[in-house]
C-alpha cells in the first residue's frame, strides 16, 4: 500500500455530531424567530468558514455577533456531546487500520483541548500518534494547521490519505498534496460532496473494506 500515514477529520467523520449540530442551530434560530431548518436542509448548506453556513441559515451578522453566537452554540454543543457516539464502526476501523501498520492522527476543526478530552473519552487516543485542533471555537479552517502537521510528519503527501466528511477536507488535502476520501454521513449532503471529483464512502465499513483491498493488492 502507498500510504503511510492516515488523517481523520474528527466531527462527522469518526464523531456522529450531525444531529446534534442541526439541533442547536434550530434552538439558535427559535430564539430570534428565524426559520428553522431540517436535518437535510442543515447538511445542504453548511459549510467552512462556518461564518457562512451562519449566514446561510438565516443569521444576520450585522444584527447579531458572530462571536456570541459561537459562544451560545459551542457552550449548548459542550454540554450535550457526550450524549452521542462515534459511528457504528469507527473504533473497528481504527484498530484494522493500526494493525495494518499505518499510523494515524486527527486534524479537526474542534478547539484543541476539547478535542483531546473527547478522543480521550472514547479510549481511542492510543490509536493516534497526534491529534490537531484549533486554538479557538470558531471553526474556520484547518490548512494552516494540516501544512504544519505534514512537515512534521516529514512524509511525502502521496504517502499520506486524509479522511473527512466536507469539502474543505478536501481542500485541506489539496492543500498538502494528500488523497482525500470523503464520508456522505456527516455534515454535508452526498449532493455537495460530489460537487469535487473525489472518492466517496458512505460508511465507515464499506471505507475499511477498501483500505485492506488496497492494502492486499
Amino acid at each position: 500500500m502507498k500510504y503511510k500515514h492516515i488523517i481523520w477529520d474528527w466531527n462527522g467523520t469518526l464523531f456522529e455530531d450531525v444531529f446534534l449540530c442541526c439541533d442547536i442551530m434550530n434552538h439558535i434560530l427559535q430564539k430570534r424567530n428565524l426559520q428553522q431548518i431540517t436535518l437535510e436542509q442543515y447538511r445542504d448548506v453548511f459549510t467552512f468558514p462556518v461564518i457562512k453556513y451562519y449566514k446561510n441559515v438565516g443569521l444576520d451578522l450585522e444584527k447579531y455577533s458572530f462571536k456570541d453566537l459561537g459562544i451560545e452554540f459551542i457552550t449548548e454543543y459542550e454540554r450535550r456531546k457526550l450524549d452521542y457516539n462515534l459511528y457504528a464502526g469507527a473504533k473497528q476501523t481504527l484498530s484494522a487500520i493500526n494493525n495494518l501498520g499505518l499510523s494515524q492522527s486527527i486534524l479537526s476543526a474542534y478547539s484543541q483541548n476539547t478535542l483531546e478530552e473527547i478522543v480521550e473519552y472514547f479510549n481511542i487516543k492510543k490509536y493516534f500518534i497526534k491529534v490537531v485542533g484549533l486554538d479557538n471555537i470558531y471553526a474556520a479552517s484547518k490548512i494552516e494547521n494540516g501544512k504544519k502537521w505534514i512537515k512534521q510528519l516529514n512524509l511525502s503527501g502521496s504517502e499520506v490519505l486524509l479522511i473527512g466528511d466536507s469539502l474543505h477536507d478536501k481542500e485541506v488535502a489539496d492543500e498538502i498534496s494528500a488523497d482525500c476520501i470523503l464520508l456522505s454521513h456527516g455534515h454535508q449532503s452526498l449532493k455537495t460532496l460530489k460537487k469535487e471529483n473525489v472518492r466517496l464512502f458512505n460508511s465507515l465499513n464499506e471505507l475499511l473494506v477498501f483500505i485492506k483491498n488496497d492494502f492486499n493488492d
